[in-house]
């Protein structure tokens, strides 16, 4: 199974957090599983860890990129596509890396893996 991961599953996963689902960790732990992180969630990252939201994630926001190989996960690229589809997803909800993931999500039949109902909202797939 593919699935994209939120990022602050991503982040849960790192950092081996009780938060996690049952299903949530099985699901990744899986390895058939092809377990997808987007280029968004290294944004969020970055740019949380830099506003001080995120002050115990600065090893994983200097090198996002090197926390995915670790995983055996792959990157997930924005595309111009992507970003189109984000921008024009219906709803109030203003968060632009939720919008985003919701949108690569949608584009490729992907299930999210988040605790985060906001995703069902905008008709993706979530596991949890």
């Amino acid at each position: 199974m593919t699935v994209l991961l939120d990022t602050h599953v991503f982040l849960w996963w790192l950092a081996d957090s009780g938060r996690l689902s049952q299903a949530a960790r099985n699901v990744i732990a899986d390895p058939s599983s092809d377990v997808l992180v987007s280029a968004a969630s290294a944004w969020e990252i970055a740019t949380k860890f830099r506003i001080g939201k995120l002050p115990d994630c600065e090893a994983v926001a200097i090198d996002v990129a090197g926390h995915i190989a670790k995983q055996d996960f792959r990157e997930l690229a924005v595309s111009v596509a992507d970003a189109e589809s984000a921008g024009r997803l219906p709803g109030p909800h203003r968060d632009p890396f939720d919008r985003m993931l919701a949108a690569q999500a949608l584009a490729r039949d992907l299930p999210i893996v988040s605790v985060d109902p906001v995703f069902t909202r905008f008709g993706v797939r979530r596991l949890w």
